[in-house]
C-alpha cells in the first residue's frame, strides 16, 4: 500500500486539516480501553458527512487500505485497534442530533453523538434513551458493538432500540437498512445484521433510534447479603416472579471494598444487589414490597430504598465507578473485564463456577454484572509484563466462556467480539459461523473493513 499517495488523495478529497498523521493523534487511535496490544494506524481521518465517508471508502478500495471506524475508544475487546494499520475513521465531528420526532418516539442522530448528549437534548421532551453501558460511549459505537448495560432487563439492548441505519458499504455505496414505521414484514432484517458487526460490514453514518417516556417515578434499592449465592438466587427468583425491575446489578464483596476505598464511601463490604424500579408511585411500592419479601427468603441482611435523585445516584456510584476504582487501586496493572451471559436459570451455577475459577487464578479481581438478564463480568487486574500471569488470565477467560456456551449461553453479552472473543466464535456458532464469513465476503470482498476482528 502506497501510504503517501493515499494520504495525498485523502487531503484532496476532504479538508486537509481533517487528515492527520500527527504522532499524538495516531497514538490515541491505536488502542481502546482493553488490555490488547495497541497498533498505530497510518492516518486518522475526520469525516463530516456520509458523502465524505463514501469517498474515503472508494479511496480505501483503490489502495486496498484497511478502514477502522472509531467513536471515542471506550470499547473493551480491541474493536478499534488497527491491527493492520490503515485509516482510523474518527466520527467525532459527526455529532449532530438531526431530528427529534417526539410523537413517533424516534430520534435521528449522527454516529458521534454520545448517549449523555442525546439524553440532555431529550429531557425537554419528557423522553430518554435507555441503553446505559456505563461509559459515555458514542451511539454509533454502541450500535456497532451491540451494547447494552444496566437497564437491559427492562428496555433491552441496542438491537431493540435501532429502527434504521444509514450505512456506507465497503465500495462506498450508501444504504438505509430500515424505515420509521412501527413494524414491517418487508425483506430481510438488515438492521439487525449490521448491529453488532463491529465495523466489519460497513460504517454507520446515521442512526434512527427508539426513545421512551421518562418514568413518572424512579426508586432505587440496595440489598445486602451474607453470600453471593444468596444474592444470585434472590435475583433469579425476583425475575421469575415477573416483578418489572428496570435494573438488577450484583456487586461482590471484593468489588465493594475496592469501590469504598476509591470513592470514600462506607457501603457494607458484602455481596450486594442494586435495583431500580420505574413506574407510578403506588405500583412501585407494591413491586418493592414483593421484592423485599423474596429477598428476605434468601437471607437478605439489609434493604434500603431511595427516591431522592441525589441519594439514588449515590447508590449507583458503586456500579458506575467500579472499573475506575479497580484501575486506580491496582496501578500499573491493566483492566480486563470478561463478559459472559447465560440463561437466567443457569446464572447461579455460572457465578459459582466463576468465583472458584477466579480464586484459583490468584489474580486480583471481582465479580459484578447485570444479573437481571444473566450477564455478568469478572473484572481482572493483570500485569501485562508477566507472561505467566497473562497465560493464567487467558485460561480463566477460556473456562468462563466454555462454561457459558455449554449452558447455551454466549461468550459476550455486550462487550462484543473484537480481538478478545474471536477464538470462541466457532465453538459458539458452529456451522452458522461459516455463513457469517460468507456474508462478510459478499459485503467486503477485499476484507478492508476492520480486518482481524470477529473472524
Amino acid at each position: 500500500m502506497d501510504v503517501r499517495s493515499l494520504v495525498e488523495e485523502l487531503k484532496e478529497t476532504i479538508d486537509a486539516e481533517r487528515v492527520s498523521q500527527n504522532d499524538t493523534i495516531l497514538e490515541q487511535h491505536s488502542k481502546d480501553e482493553s488490555y490488547h496490544t495497541p497498533n498505530l494506524p497510518d492516518v486518522v481521518v475526520f469525516p463530516k458527512t456520509a458523502e465524505e465517508v463514501s469517498k474515503i471508502m472508494k479511496l480505501a478500495q483503490k489502495y486496498k487500505c484497511p478502514v477502522i471506524p472509531f467513536g471515542i475508544g471506550s470499547s473493551l475487546e480491541g474493536h478499534v485497534i488497527p491491527v493492520k494499520g490503515g485509516i482510523s475513521l474518527d466520527f467525532t465531528l459527526m455529532n449532530e442530533i438531526i431530528d427529534i420526532r417526539e410523537k413517533d418516539l424516534l430520534v435521528v442522530v449522527q454516529p458521534g453523538v454520545t448517549r449523555t448528549q442525546l439524553n440532555e437534548a431529550l429531557k425537554g421532551y419528557g423522553l430518554f434513551f435507555p441503553v446505559d453501558p456505563g461509559a459515555d460511549a458514542t451511539l454509533g459505537g454502541m450500535a456497532a458493538t451491540g451494547a447494552s448495560g444496566t437497564t437491559t432487563v427492562k428496555y433491552g439492548t441496542m438491537r431493540n432500540q435501532v429502527q434504521d441505519l444509514e450505512v456506507v458499504l465497503a465500495d462506498g455505496t450508501i444504504i438505509h437498512t430500515g424505515n420509521m414505521a412501527a413494524k414491517s414484514s418487508s425483506g430481510y432484517n438488515l438492521t439487525s445484521l449490521f448491529i453488532g458487526s463491529e465495523g466489519t460490514l460497513g460504517c454507520f453514518t446515521e442512526l434512527t433510534l427508539k426513545v421512551h417516556g421518562l418514568p413518572e417515578y424512579v426508586m432505587a434499592a440496595r440489598a445486602v447479603f451474607q453470600t453471593v449465592d444468596d444474592a444470585v438466587n434472590a435475583v433469579v427468583d425476583v425475575r421469575q416472579a415477573g416483578i418489572p425491575v428496570a435494573r438488577a446489578e450484583l456487586v461482590d464483596e471484593q468489588t465493594m471494598h475496592v469501590v469504598n476505598e476509591h470513592s470514600q464511601t462506607d457501603f457494607p463490604v458484602k455481596p450486594t444487589l442494586l435495583f431500580e424500579f420505574h413506574g407510578n408511585q403506588s405500583g412501585l411500592m407494591e413491586d418493592v414490597r414483593l421484592t423485599k419479601q423474596i429477598l428476605d427468603d434468601h437471607n437478605c441482611r439489609d434493604f434500603i430504598y431511595e427516591t431522592d435523585h441525589a441519594k439514588r445516584n449515590q447508590l449507583w456510584k458503586v456500579r458506575h465507578n467500579m472499573a475506575y476504582a479497580f484501575i486506580h487501586t491496582y496501578r500499573g496493572r491493566k483492566l480486563m473485564a470478561t463478559d459472559v451471559c447465560v440463561p437466567i436459570s443457569e446464572l447461579a451455577g455460572a457465578i459459582y463456577h466463576a468465583r472458584k475459577a477466579l480464586f484459583k487464578s490468584g489474580i486480583p479481581g471481582g465479580i459484578a454484572g447485570h444479573v437481571g438478564d444473566g450477564n455478568f463480568h469478572v473484572t481482572l487486574m493483570i500485569d501485562t509484563n508477566n507472561a505467566e500471569e497473562i497465560a493464567r488470565t487467558k485460561q480463566l477467560n477460556k473456562e468462563l466462556v466454555e462454561y457459558a456456551i455449554s449452558r447455551r449461553g454466549t461468550c459476550t453479552g455486550e462487550h462484543g467480539v473484537g480481538l478478545g472473543k474471536k477464538q470462541f466464535q466457532r465453538l459458539e456458532h458452529g456451522a452458522a459461523f461459516d455463513y457469517m464469513k460468507k456474508i462478510k465476503d459478499v459485503l467486503d470482498p477485499n476484507r478492508i473493513l476492520n480486518p482481524g476482528k470477529i473472524f
